[in-house]
C-alpha cells in the first residue's frame, strides 16, 4: 500500500532453540512488527482496504472504538495523520478521561478527537442503533468497527498467507496468532490456513461464533483451533512469569515482544511445544502482530 509505504513483503525467519530441536519441528516468525513504523502489524492489514475504501468514497473523517491501551485506536490514529483522515476515537471508560494512557496521549497528538464514553454504552459499539446515533452526531463519517474487524479487514490479512506460502514455498501445517476481536484469524482462515488462536482475553471461547460470524459460509471449524487458557489473568493483565518469559525470548532470539498479546501467543506456543502436541517435521508460522507501543515499560 504505497499510501503508508509498507515494507513488504515482511521477513519471516526460524527460531530454533533447544526446545524446537528436540520437539523435531520447524518453527518461524512472520515480522509484522515491522511493516510498518506507527501503523503496526496485522492493524496494518486489517485497515488497508477501510482506508482504501474511505479515500475511494472521498470520505474525510473515520470513527473507530477501542478502550485506553488499543493498538486499533493507536493505528488509526496514525494513518489517518497520514493520509490527511480526521479521526475520531470512541474509548471504553470514562475513568480514563483524567488519566489518559500513552496510547491515547498518542492519538490525542496525532489529531484524534477522544469520546469517553461508559463502559456500559461500549458494549452497545456492534449495534447498529447506537453506531448511527453516534454517527450522526459527528456528521456521518466512515465507520470502521473495533480492531478494525470487518469483511475489509479479512482482504487485508489474507494477503499475509500468500507472502507465507511464496517465502517459504509451501504453505505451513500451521499458522499461530494471538487474538482481540477474532478479525485477523478469520482474515487467516478465509485463505485457506489451519490457524492456532490464543486469545488474549479472559473466557475467550466466545471467538469462534465471531470468527465464524465473519466468515459466513467460509467457516471450516476443523482449521481453527482456540486455545484459551493463555490469557494471564484477562486482556491487559499479566504476571512476573509471562514477564519474564518476553525477556527469555528477547535474548534468545533477538525479538521483541509485547506482554498483552505476542508474548501470550509464544508462551501458549511454547507449552504446546513443549507438551509434544505437534508431530516431528510439522512448520509452523507463528505471526507478530506488532503493537509493540504498548510495551511495558518501568
Amino acid at each position: 500500500m504505497d499510501l503508508l509505504s509498507a515494507a513488504l513483503p515482511t521477513p519471516i525467519q526460524q527460531l530454533s532453540n533447544a526446545l524446537t530441536e528436540r520437539a523435531g519441528i520447524h518453527l518461524y516468525i512472520k515480522r509484522d512488527d515491522l511493516i510498518h513504523p506507527t501503523v503496526s502489524g496485522n492493524k496494518w492489514r486489517k485497515l488497508k482496504y477501510s482506508l482504501l475504501e474511505a479515500k475511494a468514497r472521498k470520505e474525510t473523517h473515520i470513527l473507530t472504538f477501542g478502550g485506553a491501551f488499543s493498538n486499533h485506536l493507536y493505528a488509526t490514529a496514525a494513518a489517518g495523520k497520514l493520509l490527511g483522515f480526521n479521526t475520531i476515537g470512541i474509548v471504553r471508560g470514562e475513568e480514563t478521561i483524567q488519566n489518559p494512557s500513552p496510547t491515547l496521549q498518542f492519538c490525542k497528538a496525532q489529531g484524534m478527537e477522544l469520546r469517553f464514553v461508559s463502559r456500559q454504552d461500549y458494549k452497545r459499539r456492534n449495534e447498529k442503533d447506537y453506531v448511527s446515533q453516534l454517527a450522526s452526531e459527528f456528521g456521518n463519517p466512515f465507520v470502521i468497527p473495533e480492531g478494525g474487524t470487518s469483511a475489509l479487514a479479512l482482504q487485508g490479512v489474507a494477503e499475509m498467507i500468500d507472502e507465507v506460502a511464496i517465502q517459504l514455498c509451501q504453505m505451513p501445517g500451521y499458522f499461530a496468532v494471538a487474538a482481540g476481536t477474532g478479525g485477523t484469524a478469520a482474515g487467516m482462515l478465509s485463505a485457506g490456513a489451519k490457524v492456532l488462536v490464543f486469545p488474549a482475553l479472559k473466557g475467550g471461547a466466545f471467538l469462534e461464533e465471531d470468527i465464524k460470524n465473519l466468515l459466513a459460509n467460509d467457516f471450516s471449524k476443523d482449521n481453527l483451533q482456540l486455545f484459551t487458557d493463555y490469557h494471564f489473568g484477562g486482556y491487559a493483565k499479566w504476571n512476573n512469569e509471562l514477564l519474564d518469559f518476553m525477556d527469555h525470548f528477547h535474548i534468545d532470539f533477538d525479538i521483541q515482544l509485547e506482554q498483552v498479546y505476542t508474548a501470550k501467543m509464544f508462551y501458549g506456543l511454547f507449552d504446546l511445544i513443549q507438551k509434544n502436541y505437534f508431530q516431528k517435521g510439522e512448520t509452523i508460522v507463528a505471526v507478530h502482530t506488532g503493537g509493540l507501543q504498548g510495551l511495558l515499560r518501568s
